[in-house]
Order: structure tokens, then sequence, then C-alpha cells
């Protein structure tokens, strides 16, 4: 069967919902794209199981896109209570071809083909959590290096940002635990000296848009320190071809980012500063990016 012929199930599975779709070759089936919420569920098996009875198919191939770490055909969610398996996967949908990637990496794979040895390009995901990949063209097609980027450590070079981590606790401060979500609520809190969390993200994100100037200030400490990460990672891989956000909470500050000092951050490197204007960033919009890249990936390296 051709690549192009092949009935395959696409799942991203992230720590509060699972969207779940199907494609033939690279081409997701829109209308047939449903969104579960995990906590209704006892595992993906489950989700996948519902998702087909209500489909009425019977796929040849399966990719999956998880919030989490991937190795050796199994992968444990970071903020779910989730464990799961290519076997599992493969018994539960009836798949006889099955891959499991992060959902970053996923995104990475939804890019658009570029010619070989052309420079590589960037995706730092911005959503309940963080992470960062490196999009390499090569003769076999897209190469994307799998990264915990989020659990770096957070790039502190403000008193107001020691004191931010001293508020956490102390010690190593997670990038994420500042750059997602979260983060925004838990730096919320901080300036309002509460407790964690006595704000949701969404909460501080409807008083940014009101005008509140505590929200403002959370949501600028957020955007400097997300401008200087992302530029620490773009002196990392150098990616002349390109840097994409991805995420609900890039999608929420990408009308921001200039406000929030995001540019500032991101330039703020001393004498390689100038080197820092040379990189293009743009907006992953479309929120089933990791669905196409499923597709995408599994009808280059499954069986014909």
């Amino acid at each position: 069967m051709r690549s192009s012929d092949r009935l395959t199930l696409v799942a991203d599975v992230g720590g509060t919902n699972t969207r779940v779709g199907l494609a033939r070759g690279d081409r997701i089936d829109a209308a047939g794209l449903r969104r579960y919420s995990n906590a209704a569920f006892g595992g993906l098996e489950e989700v996948l199981k519902s998702y087909l009875h209500e489909a009425g198919a019977a796929p040849e191939a399966a990719c999956i896109a998880l919030a989490g770490q991937v190795a050796d055909g199994v992968a444990r969610m970071t903020n779910l209570d989730w464990t799961v398996s290519e076997a599992g996967v493969a018994e539960a949908s009836g798949a006889a071809s099955v891959a499991l990637l992060n959902d970053l990496e996923a995104q990475g794979h939804s890019l658009p083909p570029a010619a070989p040895g052309t420079p590589p390009r960037l995706v730092i995901g911005v959503g309940t959590g963080f992470n960062a990949v490196a999009v390499h063209a090569t003769v076999a097609g897209l190469m994307v290096t799998a990264s915990e980027s989020g659990h770096v450590g957070l790039p502190i070079t403000t008193e107001a940002e020691l004191d931010f981590a001293r508020h956490l606790g102390g010690g190593h401060i997670e990038a994420e635990e500042a750059l997602s979500g979260p983060g925004l609520a838990r730096l919320d809190a901080w300036l309002a000296q509460t407790q964690d969390g006595a704000r949701d993200p969404a909460e501080v994100m409807a008083a940014l848009e009101a005008g509140e100037p505590r929200a403002h200030a959370a949501a600028a400490h957020l955007g400097f320190m997300l401008g200087k990460l992302a530029g620490d990672l773009a002196l990392v891989h150098l990616p002349f071809g390109g840097i994409w956000l991805s995420g609900g909470m890039a999608r929420a500050f990408w009308p921001h980012l200039e406000a929030l000092g995001f540019w500032d951050g991101f330039r703020d490197k001393a004498r390689f500063s100038a080197l820092m204007t040379r990189f293009e960033i743009a907006l992953i919009e479309d929120d089933s990016a990791a669905l196409r890249g499923c597709a995408a990936y599994h009808g280059r390296i499954a069986p014909v």
C-alpha cells in the first residue's frame, strides 16, 4: 500500500486533553477530529478505542504525539499519570505500525519540507509546559531532535528574578516553572505575595487584556525571560532557517511580545546582540500542527 493511501490514526496527548483524528498520507480529516478530557479515561488506550468505535475506522498505522519523554517505544507523560507504549497502542487500535513522538517533536515534523543542507530551524513550545526542538533538513527528509528543554535552568539575571526563584524555594528552578501557563500563575502569585496558583493562567491573561498592572508585570517577567532563553537556544542551534513559537501561551503572548520585553530579552546577548537580529521568528497558529506532524512523520517512515 502506498503511504499516501494508508489510513493513519493520529493523536496529540496533552496533560489535560487528547485530540484524535484520522489521516490519509499526510492529509488530516478535519471533520473527524475529536477532543477528549483525559480525566474521563483511565489511559490513552481507552481514548483510542472510544474514538475508533465512534468513527467506525480500522487504521493501518498509528502515530501518537505525547507531552512527555519517549524512549524504547514507551512514553511517560510529564503532567499526567499515564504511561503509553507502542504495544498498547497497537492492541487498542489494531494498527500494524505504531510510532510515538514527543509532542514538540511532532510540531517540528509539521514544518514545510526544506532542501537538504539548508540552515536548521527551531520550534519553541510554550503552553502547559515548555520545550524546544531543532529541525534539520537531510536527504532522508526532516530530522527533528528530541529534547527536554523545559527542564534546563531558568535564566536568572536580575534581582527580581532571583527573588522569584527564592519564592519557588531556590535551588534548580526549571525553565517551564516560569515559561508556561502555570508559570504565569506562579509569577502573578509571587507579585501578589500569595500562595502558588491564587489565579489561574486564564484569569491572569484576562487581567492583562483588561490593563491590570500586576498581570502586566507578571507577563512582562515571563516575556523577558522567554526572550532570554529563546535567544540562548538560538545561539546553541543557529537556526538561520527560522524560529517558530507554538502552543497556547505563545499564541496568547504573540500580539504582546514587544510590550512584554521579549525582544529585549532575545537580543540581550552582549557582543552577539547584532547576530540575534538575523533570526526570524514566526508563530505556528494551527492548533492541529502536532497531528499534521504525526501524519507527515509516519507517512515517511512507515513501510509501503
